[in-house]
């Protein structure tokens, strides 16, 4: 038996050596704490030396409740550094048991929660454990987040679907839970629906044509038509993104699994008993909601609507558009004319809310009757004039002037023009009242102009206008005459039309006048029959008086041939 004194150093090493555990740097091994220090602690791993972990190596938590031979799990860095002391890690432990949890989460499809830390290129990083992964922009949820700030933060459930230990590269994957988690609501869900089924969902988008809305693991589509028995432009106006909602199942499609739903099916049909309570002739007010070329569409009550024609917005005036007498969001009092529950149409009148004029003209205006009034409109057969009921009279363009051939009303009158004219006839079926402007004045063809220009009279006129059927002449301001074409015959058989020129004067001789037609006739050939005739008249007496003197015979033949022949001569 060999004495301790007889053991040499170099042996007393070697047994010391034997004595200790073989630690491998990079292990994770079990230690106990034997000194708790102000800046850290002194751990023994069962090695030859003790080694001092910094306290920045532990939470506050931890440090908290670290004591005198507390366990630790660390990591071996190094044996022994350069200065032959022992170099542990508590953090770097942490990361690597961390690690392998996150494999066996990964190998196992166990879910693992990460916080948020920030966004960058194409996802956002995340912190799991103390180690920073990656959770691509695409796996973040079901469908795209627009606003990946308001992640920031927030500890969320992720799986790893990759993990690569020496880049130290980890992708994580919320989706594939949430796809997940979703099947098994859709698997609930499509086991219970049925049409006519009341069941809540959450509004997930919305589209121009309707919402989609989350039922539990499946969507359904609230089209725009299904939302409010009212009018509604966009699904926004009623329903917003994440609202949370109980729809009516409308039809199902277990196939295809696509669901319709409807809200305002949850209310009954305002159309069932719309007759009820818009009886025809009532009164009603109600609000415009739109407006077409042919009308405008006034909302009675959410879900019920009626037109009111732009033929019943005036008595009186010809309303061209419907935005000329009401606008968009005006308050209205209409009167039901019409409805029908069948087909969902009421016809509404706005001018029947008020007294028709019409029902008041026979009695506050008769034939002959002097009026005053603004001229409203001009057209081609005549000037429309505003009385003071709001109804229009017309004066024709031909009770405008007895003697002007007047072509156009714009001639004598004018837009906003003041005019006084008298009543010539009122049609109450019609509902129109003819207006006279000439007959303001004396008619000057009952006796004036007859009498200045009788038959039988030669004047002297001017050449207005040639036609082919004759010559108009003025015989003086306003009054007109005609000379026909067969009264224009001349010598050499010439036409006048074929003589005159307008603005020319010329003589003509009256050969009728109609005072009730207003039309005078003239004659320039008359004139040259006149005169042919006392010139032939002449020579006979001036032969008849030489023939008396003469013994040889004659007669009135051959004293006109004679005559003729020195004519020619």
């Amino acid at each position: 038996m060999t004495t301790i004194e007889e053991i040499s150093t170099e042996q007393m090493l070697e047994l010391c050596d034997a004595t200790f555990k073989n630690f491998n740097e990079g292990e994770v091994v079990e230690g106990q704490v034997v000194e708790k220090q102000r800046d850290g602690v002194m751990v023994d791993i069962g090695f030859k030396m003790e080694a001092v972990i910094s306290k920045n190596e532990f939470s506050t938590e931890e440090w908290d409740v670290l004591e005198d031979g507390s366990a630790l799990q660390v990591y071996i860095e190094n044996p022994e550094n350069r200065d032959g002391k022992l170099v542990l890690s508590k953090e770097k432990a942490d990361r690597m048991k961390v690690w392998e949890a996150l494999k066996d989460a990964h190998d196992a499809n166990t879910p693992v929660e990460g916080v948020i830390l920030s966004r960058i290129k194409g996802g956002l990083i995340v912190d799991v454990g103390g180690i920073k992964g990656f959770l691509p922009g695409s796996q973040i949820d079901l469908r795209p987040v627009r606003d990946l700030d308001a992640l920031l933060g927030q500890t969320l459930a992720m799986q790893v679907i990759k993990i690569n230990r020496k880049r130290n590269n980890i992708v994580l994957s919320r989706r594939v839970l949430l796809e997940e988690e979703r099947g098994k609501l859709r698997d609930t869900t499509l086991a219970n629906l049925e049409p006519g089924l009341l069941i809540d969902g959450v509004v997930k988008n919305i589209t121009d044509y309707g919402a989609f809305v989350d039922l539990g693991g499946i969507d359904g589509l609230l089209h725009i038509t299904d939302i409010s028995w009212g009018r509604i432009s966009h699904p926004s106006e009623v329903v917003k993104v994440g609202d949370k909602l109980q729809v009516v199942v409308l039809r199902f499609d277990r196939e295809s699994q696509r669901v319709s739903l409807g809200l305002k099916q949850k209310t009954p049909d305002p159309w069932t008993t719309a007759a009820e309570r818009y009886p025809v002739n009532s009164r009603v007010n109600g609000k415009v909601v739109s407006l077409t070329d042919y009308g405008a569409f006034v909302e009675l009550e959410k879900g019920v609507e009626g037109l009111c024609h732009i033929s019943e917005m005036s008595w009186t005036s010809d309303v061209k558009h419907p935005s000329k007498v009401v606008s968009v969001g005006d308050e209205v009092e209409v009167a039901i004319l019409n409805i029908n529950t069948e087909s969902r149409k009421i016809s509404l009148g706005m001018k029947q809310t008020q007294t028709n004029p019409w029902d008041l003209v026979e009695s506050n205006y008769a034939e002959g009757q002097r009026v005053k009034g603004v001229v409203r409109n001009l057209t081609d057969f005549g000037a429309f004039v505003g009385l003071p009921e709001g109804i229009d009279g017309l004066i024709h363009v031909s009770d405008i002037s007895y003697t002007k051939h007047i072509k156009h009303p714009s001639e004598l009158f004018q837009k906003g023009q003041e005019v006084e004219a008298v009543i010539l006839k009122v049609d109450r079926s019609k509902e129109r009242i003819s207006l006279g402007y000439k007959q303001l004045e004396a008619d000057p063809w009952e006796d004036r102009i007859p009498e200045s220009y009788p038959v039988g009279k030669v004047i002297s006129c001017k050449v207005i206008k040639i036609a082919d059927f004759g010559v108009f002449v003025e015989l003086e301001e306003g009054v007109e005459g005609l000379i026909p074409a067969s009264e224009m015959i001349i010598s050499d058989g010439k036409r006048m039309s074929d003589m005159v020129t307008e603005g020319e004067p010329v003589e003509a001789k009256i050969i009728r006048v109609d005072a009730d037609d207003q039309k005078i006739a003239l004659s320039t050939r008359a004139l040259t029959e006149e005169s042919d005739a006392g010139n032939m008249a002449d020579f006979v007496a001036k032969q008849k008086q030489s023939s008396d003197r003469s013994p040889a015979p004659t007669t009135l033949g051959s004293l006109i041939q004679d005559q003729l022949n020195k004519d020619k001569d």
